[in-house]
């Protein structure tokens, strides 16, 4: 499973664990809800400023999220 992926896992898991949809997170958010949706498939590489304001609407620190996706990750070799 690539970075993107994973990340699009998560955050899924955080959305649904809030209850929300994909719309009530968009809006919640400023986007739209095709960008979250994209976010979810892996389609898209959201900017760090994009990803404080979901952590912030889902209620979880940005580090406490990006922590999950790196130890899921532990195996996945990045180039220095």
């Amino acid at each position: 499973m690539n970075i993107e992926n994973k990340l699009g896992e998560v955050l899924r898991k955080y959305r649904k664990k809030m209850g929300f949809s994909q719309e009530e997170l968009a809006f919640r958010c400023g986007l739209e809800r095709v960008y979250i949706s994209m976010i979810e498939r892996g389609q898209r590489k959201p900017t760090v400023h994009t990803m404080f304001i979901i952590c912030k609407e889902l209620r979880i620190r940005p580090s406490a999220f990006f922590n999950e996706i790196e130890e899921s990750l532990i195996d996945f070799k990045f180039e220095d």
